[in-house]
């Protein structure tokens, strides 16, 4: 009779806890007012969890950029999440999608980056700019000399220079298609290797600021390199293309707090089963209910492996009887021990697998009794008992 009531019991407890399982939760939203720059009302973004964050879109913005990082971090440490309007669509709002969940009580500093289209003037301004910079460049990098061209640097770091020219002076200005610029191609490679096949053995002046016409082969240098600086002009020209946005401001607030989320203390009911030799004739199964405390290895929003996995360590309900008449039972307090890993499936359910500390008072020894570690196998329900319930939201 009690056996049929303990198992209507763990029935009942099973079928509460998928229920959860079943159940969607809704992701939070915040709001970032841009005219007080103030978030969510001043009050803690959520932490542990994905949230949005949404704002009113101002007149002409294009694409909003968030970016976030822990306070006092190094910033290429910053994550970033990105709105665009999508087509011609008129919107009031943005929402952004903070993917990565942000630690508990903790504080971070966050910038809106606001961009817009650039207009006509902005573009020639900055395509001008980079071809200035290309120019100047590779003029002040390549030397004529008698035996040819010679470059203060290798081609693939004038390559590397070249791209970050172009990086640079995009700095406040995005694609509209989010397309970063990939480098310069394969032509350019080749253009800066047939410099070393040009020979100007007549030369012995570097053609620059002197008249190209003193000289054919010189000549045949100048046009060489006005040839290169046409082709890496051309190719970034490409890049931009008219489908720039233009950074048109930056709101920054620092230090600000996450959620403090209350402490649980997860506890485990479960059913095990515990192989045992020794001084049997053969080996038995006990089976039986246990209660523990599972530790967690890890922060489960973060690490998924680690925050599943955990120490957990407990007592065993009932204690044993082997098929002979020996008594099994707890050394320290009367009640089998046990310790060990358990691993968290399906949100309620942990698997454990661990030694259990067993006292073997066989039914002929007048007393005595031997204390063994044996290992045991189990599986339980999870529930987190709240700590300081008038800290939970």
């Amino acid at each position: 009779m009690l056996m049929k009531i303990l198992s209507t019991k763990y029935i009942l407890l099973v079928c509460l806890s998928i229920l959860p399982i079943l159940s969607h939760a809704q992701i939070k939203s915040i709001y970032y007012n841009v005219v007080s720059n103030e978030l969510n009302n001043s009050n803690p973004i959520p932490s542990e969890e994905p949230f949005f964050v949404k704002g009113r879109l101002p007149v002409g913005i294009e694409m909003v950029k968030v970016s976030v990082n822990r306070a006092g971090k190094n910033e290429n440490r910053a994550v970033f999440y990105e709105w665009k309007r999508a087509f011609d669509f008129e919107v009031s709002e943005y929402e952004l999608f903070v993917s990565n969940p942000l630690r508990n009580n903790d504080r971070y500093d966050m910038e809106f980056f606001f961009y817009g289209r650039a207009d006509e003037q902005q573009m020639e301004k900055v395509i001008g700019a980079i071809h200035r910079n290309l120019d100047a460049y590779i003029r002040a990098n390549m030397e004529v000399k008698s035996s040819g061209i010679k470059t203060n640097h290798s081609d693939p770091v004038l390559l590397s220079q070249m791209n970050q020219i172009v990086n640079d002076g995009l700095q406040d200005y995005r694609h509209f298609l989010g397309r970063d610029f990939q480098g310069f191609s394969e032509v350019v490679r080749q253009k800066l290797d047939q410099k070393n096949r040009l020979k100007l053995r007549r030369a012995r002046f570097n053609v620059l600021g002197r008249n190209r016409e003193d000289n054919a082969r010189a000549a045949y240098a100048e046009q060489y390199i006005q040839e290169l600086i046409q082709l890496v002009q051309n190719e970034s020209s490409q890049y931009l293309d008219k489908s720039l946005l233009a950074l048109v401001d930056i709101r920054s607030i620092s230090n600000y707090p996450t959620e403090k989320k209350p402490n649980a203390l997860p506890l485990n009911f479960g059913y095990a089963t515990i192989p045992i030799k020794r001084t049997l004739p053969s080996t038995e199964y006990l089976h039986g209910p246990y209660v523990g405390l599972s530790l967690p290895l890890g922060n489960r929003a973060f690490t998924k492996f680690l925050g599943n996995a955990s120490f957990s360590t407990g007592i065993f309900l009932t204690n044993f009887e082997s098929s002979q008449g020996d008594r099994i039972s707890g050394e320290l307090i009367g009640l089998p021990i046990y310790a060990g890993l358990g691993y968290k499936m399906f949100q309620v359910f942990r698997l454990n697998v661990g030694a259990v500390m067993l006292n073997f008072e066989e039914s002929n020894s007048m007393g005595n009794s031997s204390t063994y570690i044996q290992p045991f196998a189990g599986i339980s329900l999870e529930f987190n008992l709240w700590l300081g319930l008038k800290d939970r939201r």
